[in-house]
């Protein structure tokens, strides 16, 4: 992971410099990965950018990682971190929400996501006491002036997570939720709390609710465009879910992993990629006959994206990240389990609890140890169809190599954050 993060001297260039006019990375750039065309056959994306959510969701990790420190304890990797989230953020447009930047910190034509700046803002707060004094000052006005832009937009439509539709993201507003429950409850001197803070919570817990329709969380709610209420009855385009990023609003947003609804709707993304499934992967299939593993996870039943946008593939393919995310999600449950005695089945959640072999006469401490053993299967087919341990985006849905953009970082951030959440459980 850290191969995808510039510093002072660790430098990428980018491949799409005009002419011979060379643009170089600013120490603290998070690239997606170091994939481009002509250096990825059969690719079409160019993935040497620094995306917001990206470069947030692997910093956390490097906050998390009790990495070696500077005299006075402070670790320069996230010092750089903060100061390019920072240049980034200031040349920022046409809004606060733009989700991607070039090497140097400017602003490349793109979607505005409001994700970024609450995710980004979590790991500023992660990452604080692990900052140098003048990078602390730059954290908090970088964190407040997010905060400020995120009161004023959490009610608004925005591009989602996989930069695909408009309309309002259930991945984005457990986001935010998060950053704002964070910032409520922040002991981080000068961190602004401003009036409209705890409404706009309430409101963001009442909007993440009304995404239910009846089975499951719908990831994207059209916008009806004349003022009326969005309706999880109304999606932007069918065929989107179930969709990952509900379960992903549970690993980097504020949706409690006992959600019995997100556990339905979980049960139901395993399903649709299981053997007899809408969108069974052969992969999972094999694995699971030959090795007991995976299986393996995508985005969403309709995906037709494999890194060649040119060439799309209907059903899409398994992801690295989307697996350790569903896997993170087991690992954190059975920690929930563990520490409460309780283990959180009525009828929305007793499929997926039937998944890992749990049923109501199940005692906690085994349920805990089954969803453990259900993670670790999910985690071991990752591993085991890794380059040698490298992560591309994407593993073939029918041989089960990798494809797609290759070392991708959230990939590696994914694995990380899902093995920070097992030693939890275990």
């Amino acid at each position: 992971m850290f191969r995808n993060i510039a510093s002072d001297g660790f430098v990428f260039s980018d491949p799409q410099s005009p002419g011979d006019i060379s643009r170089d990375s600013k120490p603290g750039c998070i690239i997606a990965a170091p994939s481009f065309p002509a250096d990825t056959p059969g690719i079409d994306e160019d993935y040497v950018f620094n995306w917001v959510r990206d470069g947030a969701i692997t910093a956390m990790e490097v906050a998390k990682a009790d990495l070696p420190t500077r005299p006075g304890g402070t670790v320069q990797t996230l010092n750089d971190y903060v100061q390019f989230a920072d240049l980034c953020h200031s040349n920022a447009v046409p809004t606060k929400g733009h989700a991607c930047f070039n090497i140097a910190g400017d602003a490349r034509p793109w979607t505005e996501q409001n994700d970024g700046p609450a995710l980004q803002s979590i790991t500023i707060l992660a990452a604080y006491d692990q900052l140098d004094l003048d990078t602390q000052k730059r954290a908090v006005e970088l964190v407040n002036s997010n905060v400020a832009y995120l009161l004023d937009v959490y009610r608004d439509a925005t591009t989602n997570l996989w930069e695909e539709h408009s309309g309002f993201s259930f991945f984005a507003r457990a986001a935010q939720l998060r950053c704002f429950e964070e910032i409520q409850a922040s002991t981080v001197v000068g961190i602004d709390k401003p009036v409209g803070l705890q409404p706009a919570i309430d409101w963001l817990r009442q909007a993440l609710a009304g995404h239910w329709d009846g089975s499951k969380y719908v990831s994207m709610m059209a916008d009806p465009g004349d003022g009326a209420q969005p309706s999880p009855q109304n999606p932007v385009v069918s065929g989107y879910d179930p969709n990952i990023d509900i379960v992903q609003s549970a690993v980097y947003g504020a949706v409690p992993v006992t959600d019995t609804k997100l556990l339905a709707t979980a049960a139901q993304l395993r399903s649709q990629w299981e053997e007899g499934g809408i969108a069974c992967y052969p992969v999972n299939k094999a694995d699971r006959e030959q090795f007991g593993i995976g299986p393996l996870f995508g985005r969403y039943p309709g995906d037709v994206y494999d890194g060649d946008t040119s060439h799309p593939v209907l059903g899409g393919h398994p992801w690295a990240l989307s697996t350790c995310n569903v896997a993170e999600l087991h690992y954190r449950l059975a920690a929930e389990i563990k520490s409460s005695r309780k283990v959180p089945l009525d009828d929305l959640s007793a499929p997926f609890f039937a998944q890992s072999g749990i049923d109501a006469s199940t005692a906690p401490a085994a349920a805990a140890a089954a969803l453990t053993a259900t993670g670790d299967a999910m985690v071991r087919a990752v591993v085991y169809h890794s380059d040698n341990l490298e992560l591309s985006e994407q593993f073939d849905g029918t041989s089960g190599f990798e494809r797609s953009v290759h070392n991708l970082t959230w990939s590696y951030a994914a694995y990380l954050s899902a093995m920070r959440a097992r030693a939890e459980a275990v």
